[in-house]
């Protein structure tokens, strides 16, 4: 058997002389697909040969042992190039095959029965619905069968005929002459898009196309604990196949608005809960917001601002355990006053005095005034990157449109 190049077989088909057969296999599939003449952008006809030829040999293990021991002297025969490849050895070929000619070489009748498409709705809800779950009807609009021809596309007193171009199969062979020979490919019939019969007189309703699109209703049961992103699989409620196939699925995305008082982190919620000055230092018992109304926390005496006070299972139910719930995160401010009567602040001088608390500073303890000082220079944050605000940015956020609003309404 003599082959038409110098070359080493294993090189040629890029894999190592201890390669597997099912290495050797891949190897050549992926390459005669680059190298195939019917690929437009990389075909090469000689080099396809080559690879071919270096294929029989070493997925042959007689062959293959052969070449190992005497290289290309000991491959004796008729093959001269490619004219001698015994294509019987290519069956998985048929696969390449089906690439470039668009078929394949075997094959039957294409099913006649389509599943339909899958619908997607988005759906908007507020928080507390995200939080409980709650039900909720949506409206789609999909494709189903024409009620006036029974989906079959044919006018009242009419059928469809049989596609004399296939006889009814949906398919039809087609033969394909390449420089391997003539390949025979399966495709679908283009009189009659591979139904195997043909609407002579359509319907009116329906233009011939068997179905058409209507509104329809769905009533979903939204989980207690959903979250903006997620989506709910409501089976067979999409558009319905075409010939009596399977319906879609609908698909219903899930956007949650976000609340005045809550952030939510998951089962978590936050909440910002002011606390006088007074309140911080001797403690006290409040009505704190929740999910649920208001509920009674204790405030410790002493607390100071930024204490989170934990409230237990006042947060989100699980998604995937609706009886296991989140805690409430309660971040604590301590208002200072800024406009004092003349008695509140004679009793805070007196607290002051009490404590030892000094208001001032004596003249040798002031610190030495600069001759010439300038004012910080605060760098621009136009030019920072801004980042995804965190759960503490968003907190950051709330607490500081409250403070300037309380500031406004004190003016």
């Amino acid at each position: 058997m003599a082959i038409m190049t110098n070359r080493d077989l294993y090189e040629i088909l890029g894999v190592s002389k201890n390669a597997s057969s099912d290495q050797i296999k891949k190897a050549f599939r992926n390459k005669a697909r680059h190298l195939h003449p019917d690929n437009m952008d990389s075909g090469d006809e000689a080099a396809f040969k080559e690879l071919a030829a270096a294929y029989e040999v070493l997925s042959d293990d007689n062959k293959r042992s052969l070449y190992d021991r005497y290289g290309h002297e000991g491959l004796s025969g008729g093959m001269g190039g490619f004219d001698g490849v015994d294509l019987g050895a290519f069956a998985d070929l048929s696969e390449i095959f089906s690439q470039f000619f668009g078929g394949t070489v075997r094959g039957g009748r294409r099913s006649t029965v389509e599943r339909g498409s899958d619908l997607k709705v988005e759906l908007h809800l507020d928080f507390l619905e995200a939080v409980f779950g709650v039900k909720k009807t949506i409206t789609i609009k999909r494709l189903e069968n024409c009620t006036a021809c029974s989906g079959t596309g044919a006018a009242a007193g009419h059928t469809p005929v049989k596609c004399v171009t296939c006889a009814g199969v949906g398919q039809i062979r087609q033969a394909t002459s390449t420089f391997l020979g003539q390949f025979t490919q399966i495709i679908t019939c283009p009189n009659c898009q591979g139904e195997g019969t043909r609407v002579e007189k359509p319907c009116t309703g329906c233009k011939g196309r068997a179905q058409v699109r209507k509104s329809c209703e769905i009533e979903l049961n939204i989980p207690a604990g959903i979250d903006s992103g997620l989506r709910l699989r409501v089976p067979n409620a999409g558009d319905y196949g075409k010939r009596n196939g399977p319906p879609g699925d609908v698909y219903v995305v899930v956007s949650v608005e976000e609340h005045q008082d809550f952030i939510r982190e998951g089962t978590t919620i936050h909440v910002r809960q002011p606390v006088s000055f007074s309140q911080a230092a001797l403690g006290c018992e409040i009505l704190v917001p929740s999910v649920e109304g208001a509920k009674t926390l204790k405030i410790p005496a002493g607390t100071q601002t930024g204490t989170v006070l934990v409230m237990k299972e006042l947060g989100v139910p699980n998604l995937n355990s609706p009886t296991v719930r989140g805690d409430q995160l309660v971040h604590v401010i301590v208002e200072t006053p800024t406009k004092l009567s003349a008695v509140e602040r004679r009793l805070l001088e007196q607290l002051a005095d009490l404590r030892g608390d000094k208001m001032n500073l004596e003249k040798e303890e002031k610190a030495p005034t600069p001759e010439k000082s300038e004012a910080p220079k605060h760098k621009s944050l136009k030019n920072k990157k801004q980042k995804d605000p965190s759960i503490i940015d968003k907190l950051a956020d709330v607490f500081r449109t409250r403070d300037d609003s309380d500031s406004s309404s004190e003016k």
